[in-house]
């Protein structure tokens, strides 16, 4: 049924943007016939509208891989370097905000480690919509941050480093076997500022899976049973990424040389000081308009990924 949805969804708009041509070439006959030069302008304003989602719908036949078209579970974490890096944590989590609002995504909390004196340590979202996985798996990787550190009484130059992690979301239909004999359940207090209930109960959970050692919380939710639902669909989607890289990893071994993304080697750079420069070190895409791209304007850097040879890193 979601896939029956989803094609008659692109179905629709196809049949929209056709509409909206025939509406302009209507438009254009009537002002040749007539004369009329002032119709010009509009249509090339339809013009210049129509261009731009018909370079998005084509980008979007580009998301044909098995998991493009699901929602998107994006984590990320602070690396060394204290506020300074649990700043930038911030920063980027409000760009991912940003480019989902911008994009009609719908973004939910599932987790949220605040720093110890500003910033996140960690933090994990969920973006639900049409291939959010699609687009946001162009964003795993490396992040690295140079700028004159507010938190530098002496006004040093810093450098920060952030790391995230895209997995889809897998429905219920995907079958994740979670033996519930090797799970480690712990409770605790959730931390940061509450509400009634919040910090007064152990509603905060944290799960192990023990076989693998991977580990998630969640302490969103005022309700131990709503945290403990989320940490599932965490642990589900985190087992089956780590299935998926290791299947990666043998195909790999048999057919070439392989190259994780690891801590250290960033995929993109943005720069503060002492220029404004944010480039793409898979793709050599870059812009100087530093504030645009963390108002959430990255849609230039996922595209190029997209289209380019970027989808290497994504192993």
């Amino acid at each position: 049924m979601q896939e029956l949805t989803r094609l008659k969804d692109s179905l629709s708009h196809y049949h929209a943007l056709h509409s909206r041509y025939s509406d302009m070439a209507t438009l254009w006959e009537l002002g040749q016939e007539e004369g009329d030069e002032s119709v010009c302008p509009e249509i090339a304003d339809m013009l210049a509208a129509l261009g731009k989602e018909i370079e998005h719908l084509e980008l979007t036949l580009m998301l044909s891989g098995e998991y493009d078209a699901n929602n998107a579970i994006l984590t990320l974490h602070a690396g060394a370097g204290g506020t300074e890096a649990q700043d930038w944590v911030q920063m980027l989590l409000r760009m991912y905000v940003r480019w989902a609002e911008k994009n009609d995504y719908k973004v939910e909390t599932l987790d949220f480690l605040a720093g110890d004196e500003a910033g996140v340590k960690s933090a994990t979202i969920l973006v639900t919509g049409r291939n959010a996985y699609g687009y946001l798996k162009a964003e795993k990787g490396v992040h690295r941050l140079v700028r004159i550190s507010p938190f530098d009484a002496s006004g040093r130059r810093h450098t920060s480093f952030a790391a995230a992690d895209v997995m889809p979301e897998i429905d219920d239909a995907i079958e994740v076997n979670i033996n519930p004999v090797d799970l480690k359940v712990d409770t605790f207090r959730a931390g940061g500022a509450g509400g009634q209930h919040i910090n007064k109960t152990d509603s905060a959970v944290r799960m192990t899976h023990l076989p693998t050692g991977v580990v998630v919380q969640c302490q969103s939710e005022r309700s131990q049973i709503q945290n403990r639902e989320q940490c599932m669909r965490l642990l589900r989607a985190k087992l089956f990424e780590l299935e998926r890289q290791k299947q990666a990893e043998k195909k790999e071994e048999l057919g070439g040389d392989y190259q994780a993304i690891e801590w250290g080697s960033q995929i993109r750079s943005y720069v503060f000081h002492p220029y404004s420069l944010v480039k793409d070190h898979r793709t050599g895409t870059e812009t100087g308009n530093v504030q645009a791209v963390m108002d959430g304007d990255i849609d230039a850097f996922i595209e190029a990924y997209l289209k380019g040879d970027g989808k290497e890193s994504e192993r």
